[in-house]
Parts: structure tokens; sequence; C-alpha cells
């Protein structure tokens, strides 16, 4: 897969695989990003919210994810309802490239690189019934290996291809389910890819937009 790396693409998750709301980053590194930010589009009146961004070795920012609708929980409680949320991943389309150093060379992104990281965004809010806690890393590992395969071979079987909305116009998009939530990826007029996750709230009426304001999504 094209990608920068599994180090330079890390999953928007906390240290141990769980994200919770206080490891999210304040508006500063999303306005460092020098591509456009995607988001739901106005159809979405919910909840909006920051997330975090990923940086390269020299501390440009790479990609980065911002989440509508209820904010999820690593682990839902026993018997009730999934949450409604959808979370959006823009990563910078990125040619080849030199390392900061000019000791290495950097791989191109690709719309495999937003369906990895929308996969293992999935993963990072998922607990899987009647697992014990110390059998979750493994797990974890495991299925993060299984995203990356999945995501390294957009038109293999487990893909289908949804129309979506992209700044009001109709985009091609990779999109699976699983018994997680869904995934979907593709990219943008504007130079970016972009990928999704979710779960509770349907990804066949969803559109995107590009963020006029990011910090609206910034909030206490």
């Amino acid at each position: 897969m094209e990608t920068t790396s599994r180090v330079g693409a890390q999953a928007p998750a906390a240290e141990g695989g769980q994200q919770v709301p206080s490891a999210r980053r304040t508006v500063d590194g999303y306005l460092l990003a020098p591509f456009p930010w995607y988001g739901l589009d106005e159809a979405f009146t919910g909840p909006r919210w920051l997330m975090q961004v990923g940086t390269s070795a020299d501390g440009v920012v790479e990609h980065g994810s911002v989440g509508h609708g209820d904010e999820p929980s690593v682990r839902p409680e026993p018997g009730e309802d999934k949450e409604r949320f959808a979370v959006v991943v823009t990563v910078a389309a990125n040619p080849d490239r030199r390392s900061a150093d000019g000791t290495g060379l950097l791989e191109a992104t690709s719309v495999s690189s937003a369906a990895w990281l929308a996969g293992v965004g999935l993963l990072s809010f998922t607990w899987p019934g009647q697992m014990d806690h110390s059998l979750r890393d493994d797990w974890l590992d495991q299925q993060t290996e299984t995203a990356w395969v999945l995501a390294d071979d957009l038109d293999g079987p487990d893909w289908s291809t949804l129309s979506l909305p992209v700044d009001g116009v109709p985009t091609p998009f990779h999109y699976r389910e699983s018994e997680f939530g869904w995934v979907l990826a593709g990219s943008t007029p504007e130079g970016v890819h972009v990928g999704a996750y979710g779960r509770g709230m349907s990804a066949y009426g969803l559109g995107f937009a590009t963020i006029k304001d990011i910090a609206a999504y910034d909030r206490p």
C-alpha cells in the first residue's frame, strides 16, 4: 500500500489503542495543515468535534480526523444502544518524497492510506463482547493487520462502490461493512484523500464538504 508508513500514518488513537475524548488535540494542529479539511456537509446538524492530527517525522501535518454525532466510548456497556457517530479522516495526497533529514524516501499516500486510517480508527472504538481486557491488545493487533490487508486491496471482494456527494459533486468511494461498523475511502478534486468510519449512522445518506472554519469543531 502506498502510504508514509505505519508509523507515519498512525491511527487516531491514544496509547494502548484506546481513544478517549481527552486525547483530542486543540485546533492549533489543524490550522497548520497545508491542505483543506473535510467533514460532513451541512445536511448533518448534530454535534461536531475535533479528534487528532498526525504528523510526519519533520512535524508536517499529514492527516487528521473530525467527529460527528455521539462521542463514542471504547467499550459500550452491555445492553446499551450503539452510539451514532461518523468520523471523517482527511489525508494529504503526497507523492514519493525524501524525508526531512534526507536519509530515506517516504512513500506516496493514496486512497488506501485513508482506508487504513479509517479502518483502524473504527477498531479504536471497538471492544467485542465478552472479551477480557488482557486479550484486547492481541485482538487489536490482529484486526489492525487485517485492516492493512483490506486497505491494500480496494478492488477486492470485501469492498463495494458507493457514490456520495463531495462539495455537491457525486464521487465514488470504496465501501465495506463489518460487525463493528462501516468504513469508506475515496479522493477529492482538492488534492486530498478522504476516509470515514462510523456506527449507528448509515453511510448511504452522508455527504462530505470542505470545512470552511475548522475552529467551529473546537469546543471545551
